[in-house]
Protein backbone atom coordinates (compact mmCIF):
# COMPACT_ATOMS: atom_id res chain seq x y z
CA UNK A 1 0.00 0.00 0.00
CA UNK A 2 1.19 3.40 -0.44
CA UNK A 3 1.67 6.24 1.83
CA UNK A 4 -1.60 7.63 1.43
CA UNK A 5 -1.30 10.64 4.82
CA UNK A 6 2.26 11.58 3.25
CA UNK A 7 1.17 12.51 -0.19
CA UNK A 8 -2.04 14.05 1.51
CA UNK A 9 0.04 16.22 3.80
CA UNK A 10 2.23 16.93 0.03
CA UNK A 11 -0.42 17.65 -2.24
CA UNK A 12 -3.13 19.83 -0.67
CA UNK A 13 -5.82 21.58 -2.13
CA UNK A 14 -3.70 23.90 -4.27
CA UNK A 15 -1.22 21.74 -5.56
CA UNK A 16 -4.21 19.53 -6.15
CA UNK A 17 -5.22 21.67 -8.77
CA UNK A 18 -1.78 22.63 -10.00
CA UNK A 19 -1.45 19.38 -10.82
CA UNK A 20 -4.85 18.66 -12.55
CA UNK A 21 -3.36 22.54 -14.71
CA UNK A 22 -0.61 20.35 -15.77
CA UNK A 23 -2.41 17.52 -16.76
CA UNK A 24 -4.71 19.48 -18.78
CA UNK A 25 -2.20 21.99 -20.59
CA UNK A 26 -0.14 18.59 -21.72
CA UNK A 27 2.63 19.50 -19.68
CA UNK A 28 4.71 16.65 -17.65
CA UNK A 29 2.42 14.50 -15.51
CA UNK A 30 1.96 14.48 -12.09
CA UNK A 31 4.82 12.40 -10.58
CA UNK A 32 2.34 10.82 -7.51
CA UNK A 33 -0.04 9.18 -10.36
CA UNK A 34 1.61 6.41 -10.66
CA UNK A 35 0.81 3.91 -13.30
CA UNK A 36 0.71 1.02 -10.63
CA UNK A 37 0.09 0.64 -6.99
CA UNK A 38 1.63 -2.23 -5.21
CA UNK A 39 -1.42 -3.88 -3.99
CA UNK A 40 -0.74 -7.78 -2.06
CA UNK A 41 -0.65 -10.54 -4.49
CA UNK A 42 -3.53 -12.54 -4.58
CA UNK A 43 -6.11 -14.72 -7.23
CA UNK A 44 -9.11 -12.31 -5.18
CA UNK A 45 -8.95 -9.38 -3.22
CA UNK A 46 -10.69 -7.62 -1.19
CA UNK A 47 -10.89 -3.68 -0.71
CA UNK A 48 -12.20 -2.05 2.75
CA UNK A 49 -15.29 -0.27 0.79
CA UNK A 50 -16.53 1.64 4.08
CA UNK A 51 -14.76 5.20 6.02
CA UNK A 52 -13.15 5.07 9.32
CA UNK A 53 -11.59 1.57 10.69
CA UNK A 54 -11.96 -2.26 10.42
CA UNK A 55 -11.43 -4.55 12.68
CA UNK A 56 -9.83 -7.80 11.70
CA UNK A 57 -10.64 -10.66 13.70
CA UNK A 58 -9.00 -13.54 15.27
CA UNK A 59 -12.26 -15.90 14.61
CA UNK A 60 -15.55 -15.15 12.04
CA UNK A 61 -16.64 -13.95 15.25
CA UNK A 62 -17.60 -10.44 16.55
CA UNK A 63 -16.91 -10.91 19.91
CA UNK A 64 -13.65 -12.42 19.03
CA UNK A 65 -10.09 -10.76 19.62
CA UNK A 66 -8.81 -7.67 17.62
CA UNK A 67 -5.58 -8.49 15.59
CA UNK A 68 -5.60 -5.79 13.51
CA UNK A 69 -6.95 -2.33 12.77
CA UNK A 70 -7.98 -1.43 8.84
CA UNK A 71 -8.99 1.92 7.16
CA UNK A 72 -10.62 2.51 3.66
CA UNK A 73 -9.17 1.38 0.74
CA UNK A 74 -6.70 -1.16 2.32
CA UNK A 75 -6.63 -4.09 0.41
CA UNK A 76 -6.40 -7.64 1.67
CA UNK A 77 -6.15 -11.17 -0.04
CA UNK A 78 -9.21 -13.12 0.03
CA UNK A 79 -8.99 -16.45 1.05
CA UNK A 80 -11.96 -17.78 1.27
CA UNK A 81 -15.82 -16.87 2.96
CA UNK A 82 -16.96 -18.47 6.33
CA UNK A 83 -20.22 -18.64 8.09
CA UNK A 84 -19.68 -16.73 11.84
CA UNK A 85 -21.01 -14.44 14.15
CA UNK A 86 -22.40 -11.11 13.76
CA UNK A 87 -25.29 -10.26 16.22
CA UNK A 88 -28.05 -8.26 15.28
CA UNK A 89 -27.71 -8.83 11.46
CA UNK A 90 -28.90 -10.92 8.79
CA UNK A 91 -25.74 -10.99 7.08
CA UNK A 92 -23.16 -13.56 8.92
CA UNK A 93 -20.58 -13.95 6.28
CA UNK A 94 -17.08 -13.43 7.28
CA UNK A 95 -13.76 -13.28 4.79
CA UNK A 96 -11.07 -15.12 5.80
CA UNK A 97 -7.74 -13.09 5.17
CA UNK A 98 -4.26 -13.55 5.43
CA UNK A 99 -4.55 -10.79 8.35
CA UNK A 100 -7.63 -12.49 9.80
CA UNK A 101 -11.45 -11.98 9.41
CA UNK A 102 -13.31 -9.14 8.13
CA UNK A 103 -17.10 -9.13 8.04
CA UNK A 104 -18.00 -9.57 4.45
CA UNK A 105 -19.65 -6.27 3.99
CA UNK A 106 -16.99 -4.16 4.48
CA UNK A 107 -14.89 -5.58 1.61
CA UNK A 108 -15.56 -5.11 -1.81
CA UNK A 109 -14.65 -7.77 -3.83
CA UNK A 110 -11.90 -6.58 -6.41
CA UNK A 111 -9.20 -8.08 -8.46
CA UNK A 112 -5.89 -6.38 -9.55
CA UNK A 113 -5.78 -7.10 -13.36
CA UNK A 114 -3.65 -4.67 -14.95
CA UNK A 115 -3.69 -3.97 -18.61
CA UNK A 116 -1.53 -3.31 -21.86
CA UNK A 117 -2.26 0.53 -22.49
CA UNK A 118 -4.42 1.79 -25.79
CA UNK A 119 -2.20 4.30 -27.67
CA UNK A 120 -4.62 5.17 -30.66
CA UNK A 121 -8.40 5.90 -29.64
CA UNK A 122 -10.85 4.02 -32.31
CA UNK A 123 -13.23 6.57 -33.85
CA UNK A 124 -16.65 6.40 -32.79
CA UNK A 125 -20.31 7.75 -33.43
CA UNK A 126 -19.14 9.94 -30.08
CA UNK A 127 -15.69 11.01 -31.48
CA UNK A 128 -12.44 9.14 -30.40
CA UNK A 129 -12.88 7.27 -27.56
CA UNK A 130 -14.02 3.99 -25.89
CA UNK A 131 -15.73 2.47 -22.69
CA UNK A 132 -13.67 0.94 -20.36
CA UNK A 133 -13.89 -0.72 -16.95
CA UNK A 134 -11.59 -0.25 -13.91
CA UNK A 135 -9.80 -3.97 -12.85
CA UNK A 136 -7.42 -2.95 -10.47
CA UNK A 137 -8.97 -2.74 -6.97
CA UNK A 138 -8.52 1.46 -7.30
CA UNK A 139 -6.68 4.36 -9.26
CA UNK A 140 -5.98 7.78 -8.55
CA UNK A 141 -7.31 10.47 -10.55
CA UNK A 142 -6.64 14.56 -11.13
CA UNK A 143 -8.77 16.73 -12.34
CA UNK A 144 -7.89 18.16 -15.57
CA UNK A 145 -10.19 21.18 -15.60
CA UNK A 146 -9.89 22.97 -12.06
CA UNK A 147 -11.82 23.58 -10.35
CA UNK A 148 -13.85 20.88 -8.97
CA UNK A 149 -17.35 20.34 -9.99
CA UNK A 150 -18.91 16.93 -8.62
CA UNK A 151 -19.29 16.85 -5.16
CA UNK A 152 -17.49 13.87 -4.51
CA UNK A 153 -14.49 15.38 -6.18
CA UNK A 154 -14.57 18.67 -3.80
CA UNK A 155 -14.82 16.34 -0.32
CA UNK A 156 -12.01 14.12 -1.55
CA UNK A 157 -8.44 14.83 -0.84
CA UNK A 158 -7.40 11.75 -2.85
CA UNK A 159 -10.18 10.88 -5.62
CA UNK A 160 -10.10 7.61 -6.90
CA UNK A 161 -12.16 5.22 -8.89
CA UNK A 162 -12.53 1.95 -8.11
CA UNK A 163 -13.21 -2.07 -9.34
CA UNK A 164 -15.89 -2.53 -11.51
CA UNK A 165 -16.54 1.24 -12.74
CA UNK A 166 -17.43 2.14 -16.15
CA UNK A 167 -15.80 5.29 -17.58
CA UNK A 168 -15.72 7.14 -21.03
CA UNK A 169 -12.49 7.18 -22.29
CA UNK A 170 -11.44 10.02 -25.14
CA UNK A 171 -7.93 11.19 -24.54
CA UNK A 172 -4.74 9.88 -24.10
CA UNK A 173 -1.04 10.84 -23.00
CA UNK A 174 2.61 9.95 -22.84
CA UNK A 175 4.69 11.38 -19.82
CA UNK A 176 8.31 12.04 -20.40
CA UNK A 177 9.18 8.61 -18.31
CA UNK A 178 6.77 6.65 -20.88
CA UNK A 179 3.94 6.32 -18.73
CA UNK A 180 0.70 6.58 -20.12
CA UNK A 181 -2.82 8.64 -18.92
CA UNK A 182 -6.32 8.14 -19.87
CA UNK A 183 -8.99 11.48 -19.77
CA UNK A 184 -11.64 10.23 -18.76
CA UNK A 185 -14.80 12.59 -19.67
CA UNK A 186 -18.50 11.64 -18.16
CA UNK A 187 -21.00 11.76 -20.40
CA UNK A 188 -23.97 12.50 -17.64
CA UNK A 189 -21.86 13.63 -15.16
CA UNK A 190 -21.03 17.40 -13.81
CA UNK A 191 -18.41 18.33 -16.67
CA UNK A 192 -15.42 17.28 -14.54
CA UNK A 193 -12.31 15.84 -16.88
CA UNK A 194 -10.06 13.47 -15.21
CA UNK A 195 -6.41 11.53 -15.64
CA UNK A 196 -5.71 7.94 -14.58
CA UNK A 197 -3.11 5.77 -15.46
CA UNK A 198 -3.90 4.09 -18.49
CA UNK A 199 -3.23 0.52 -16.67
CA UNK A 200 -6.19 0.66 -14.41
CA UNK A 201 -8.49 0.32 -17.48
CA UNK A 202 -10.06 -2.42 -19.59
CA UNK A 203 -11.48 -1.67 -22.70
CA UNK A 204 -15.09 -3.25 -23.00
CA UNK A 205 -15.32 -5.37 -25.60
CA UNK A 206 -18.92 -6.66 -27.39
CA UNK A 207 -19.05 -9.89 -25.05
CA UNK A 208 -19.62 -6.95 -22.17
CA UNK A 209 -22.70 -5.92 -23.61
CA UNK A 210 -23.94 -8.29 -26.72
CA UNK A 211 -27.52 -9.29 -25.77
CA UNK A 212 -28.44 -13.02 -24.01
CA UNK A 213 -31.43 -14.77 -25.56
CA UNK A 214 -32.64 -12.04 -27.62
CA UNK A 215 -35.27 -13.93 -29.01
CA UNK A 216 -37.01 -14.97 -25.92
CA UNK A 217 -40.53 -12.04 -25.65
CA UNK A 218 -41.17 -13.47 -22.61
CA UNK A 219 -38.80 -11.98 -19.96
CA UNK A 220 -39.43 -10.55 -16.07
CA UNK A 221 -37.42 -9.39 -13.69
CA UNK A 222 -38.95 -10.01 -10.13
CA UNK A 223 -37.30 -7.51 -7.27
CA UNK A 224 -38.14 -9.44 -3.57
CA UNK A 225 -38.10 -6.35 -1.18
CA UNK A 226 -38.31 -9.13 1.92
CA UNK A 227 -35.82 -11.60 0.89
CA UNK A 228 -33.28 -9.15 -0.80
CA UNK A 229 -33.36 -10.62 -4.50
CA UNK A 230 -33.77 -10.39 -7.94
CA UNK A 231 -34.82 -13.27 -10.33
CA UNK A 232 -34.62 -13.31 -13.98
CA UNK A 233 -37.79 -14.83 -15.59
CA UNK A 234 -38.45 -16.33 -19.25
CA UNK A 235 -42.32 -18.05 -20.25
CA UNK A 236 -42.53 -18.37 -15.88
CA UNK A 237 -39.34 -20.51 -15.74
CA UNK A 238 -36.35 -18.83 -13.43
CA UNK A 239 -32.72 -18.36 -15.33
CA UNK A 240 -31.25 -15.95 -12.98
CA UNK A 241 -31.24 -15.74 -9.38
CA UNK A 242 -29.01 -12.95 -7.16
CA UNK A 243 -29.60 -11.21 -3.92
CA UNK A 244 -29.75 -7.16 -4.30
CA UNK A 245 -30.07 -4.55 -1.87
CA UNK A 246 -33.28 -2.64 -2.17
CA UNK A 247 -34.05 1.27 -0.64
CA UNK A 248 -33.50 0.98 3.06
CA UNK A 249 -36.81 2.31 4.73
CA UNK A 250 -35.02 3.50 7.94
CA UNK A 251 -31.67 5.79 8.21
CA UNK A 252 -29.06 4.91 10.24
CA UNK A 253 -30.78 6.38 13.21
CA UNK A 254 -33.91 4.68 12.69
CA UNK A 255 -35.99 6.83 11.91
CA UNK A 256 -38.53 5.94 8.79
CA UNK A 257 -37.93 7.31 5.26
CA UNK A 258 -40.29 6.08 2.99
CA UNK A 259 -38.93 8.19 0.61
CA UNK A 260 -35.55 5.46 0.03
CA UNK A 261 -38.23 2.44 -0.48
CA UNK A 262 -37.76 0.53 -4.02
CA UNK A 263 -41.75 1.46 -5.32
CA UNK A 264 -43.45 -1.58 -5.75
CA UNK A 265 -45.54 -2.91 -8.71
CA UNK A 266 -44.65 -3.70 -12.20
CA UNK A 267 -42.42 -1.16 -13.77
CA UNK A 268 -41.22 -1.13 -17.29
CA UNK A 269 -37.52 -0.33 -17.64
CA UNK A 270 -37.73 3.05 -19.74
CA UNK A 271 -33.77 3.73 -20.01
CA UNK A 272 -30.86 1.97 -19.60
CA UNK A 273 -27.23 3.52 -19.80
CA UNK A 274 -23.56 1.68 -19.67
CA UNK A 275 -22.39 4.40 -17.10
CA UNK A 276 -24.31 6.25 -15.27
CA UNK A 277 -23.59 9.98 -12.39
CA UNK A 278 -26.38 9.61 -9.57
CA UNK A 279 -26.75 11.78 -6.91
CA UNK A 280 -29.12 13.33 -4.77
CA UNK A 281 -30.23 13.82 -1.19
CA UNK A 282 -28.76 16.25 1.21
CA UNK A 283 -26.15 17.24 3.73
CA UNK A 284 -25.32 14.38 5.72
CA UNK A 285 -27.90 11.87 4.02
CA UNK A 286 -26.67 12.59 0.09
CA UNK A 287 -24.62 10.63 -2.06
CA UNK A 288 -22.70 12.00 -5.25
CA UNK A 289 -21.53 8.28 -7.17
CA UNK A 290 -19.69 8.40 -10.82
CA UNK A 291 -19.00 5.73 -13.24
CA UNK A 292 -22.17 3.51 -11.91
CA UNK A 293 -22.23 1.16 -14.80
CA UNK A 294 -25.05 -1.35 -15.97
CA UNK A 295 -27.97 0.98 -15.34
CA UNK A 296 -31.30 -0.01 -15.83
CA UNK A 297 -33.63 2.73 -15.23
CA UNK A 298 -37.40 1.37 -14.49
CA UNK A 299 -39.65 3.76 -12.34
CA UNK A 300 -39.25 7.74 -11.30
CA UNK A 301 -36.36 9.28 -13.14
CA UNK A 302 -33.70 7.40 -11.20
CA UNK A 303 -34.73 4.16 -9.50
CA UNK A 304 -32.78 1.73 -11.67
CA UNK A 305 -30.75 -1.71 -11.41
CA UNK A 306 -27.09 -1.02 -10.97
CA UNK A 307 -23.90 -2.01 -10.18
CA UNK A 308 -22.52 -1.34 -7.03
CA UNK A 309 -18.82 -1.09 -5.73
CA UNK A 310 -19.32 0.76 -2.47
CA UNK A 311 -20.74 -1.88 -0.46
CA UNK A 312 -20.59 -6.13 -0.01
CA UNK A 313 -23.71 -6.30 2.01
CA UNK A 314 -26.77 -7.79 -0.60
CA UNK A 315 -29.07 -9.34 0.76
CA UNK A 316 -30.22 -6.25 3.28
CA UNK A 317 -31.80 -2.86 2.23
CA UNK A 318 -28.75 -0.12 1.78
CA UNK A 319 -29.56 1.97 -1.28
CA UNK A 320 -31.89 5.44 -1.70
CA UNK A 321 -34.48 3.58 -3.68
CA UNK A 322 -32.28 1.77 -6.32
CA UNK A 323 -31.89 -2.15 -6.79
CA UNK A 324 -28.16 -2.86 -5.68
CA UNK A 325 -26.49 -5.47 -7.34
CA UNK A 326 -22.89 -6.83 -7.59
CA UNK A 327 -21.16 -6.04 -10.49
CA UNK A 328 -21.20 -9.68 -12.39
CA UNK A 329 -24.83 -9.72 -11.91
CA UNK A 330 -25.91 -6.28 -12.65
CA UNK A 331 -23.62 -7.12 -16.21
CA UNK A 332 -25.73 -9.99 -16.51
CA UNK A 333 -29.27 -8.34 -16.26
CA UNK A 334 -28.32 -5.38 -18.29
CA UNK A 335 -27.42 -7.52 -21.22
CA UNK A 336 -30.29 -10.26 -20.77
CA UNK A 337 -33.02 -7.19 -20.80
CA UNK A 338 -34.78 -4.78 -23.53
CA UNK A 339 -33.96 -2.58 -24.74
CA UNK A 340 -30.87 -3.57 -26.08
CA UNK A 341 -28.57 -0.87 -25.73
CA UNK A 342 -25.09 -0.55 -28.80
CA UNK A 343 -21.94 0.38 -27.40
CA UNK A 344 -22.56 3.82 -29.07
CA UNK A 345 -23.94 5.73 -27.67
CA UNK A 346 -24.08 3.47 -24.68
CA UNK A 347 -27.32 4.43 -23.74
CA UNK A 348 -31.46 4.04 -25.10
CA UNK A 349 -34.69 5.26 -23.71
CA UNK A 350 -37.69 4.01 -24.97
CA UNK A 351 -41.39 5.33 -24.95
CA UNK A 352 -43.80 3.26 -23.62
CA UNK A 353 -45.06 0.45 -23.00
CA UNK A 354 -40.95 0.37 -22.52
CA UNK A 355 -38.95 -2.78 -21.93
CA UNK A 356 -38.55 -5.84 -19.79
CA UNK A 357 -40.81 -5.16 -16.81
CA UNK A 358 -39.55 -4.93 -13.70
CA UNK A 359 -41.93 -6.50 -11.07
CA UNK A 360 -41.42 -5.43 -7.34
CA UNK A 361 -42.85 -7.50 -4.69
CA UNK A 362 -43.20 -7.95 -0.65
CA UNK A 363 -43.26 -11.86 -0.07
Amino acid sequence: MDDVSARQNWLGRRGFLRLGVAAAGGLAMPRWLRPAVQFPEGERLGRVCIAGKVDVKARPDADAATVEVLYEDAVVVWLRERVGNKPLFKNQRWVETERGYIWSPLLQPVKNVPNVPVETLPETGLGPGFWAEVTVPYVDVVVGNPPARSPYLRAAQLPRLYYSQIVWIDQVRTDDAGRTFYQINERYGYGDLLWAAAEAFRPLTEDDWSPIRPEVEDKKVVVDLTAQTLACMEQGREVYFCRISSGAKFDAQGNAVDRWSTPIGPHPIWRKVFSLHMSGGTTGGGYDLPGIGWTCLFSGDGVAIHSTFWHNDFGETRSHGCVNASPEDARWVFRWTSPHVPAIPGDETVSMPGGTIVEVVES
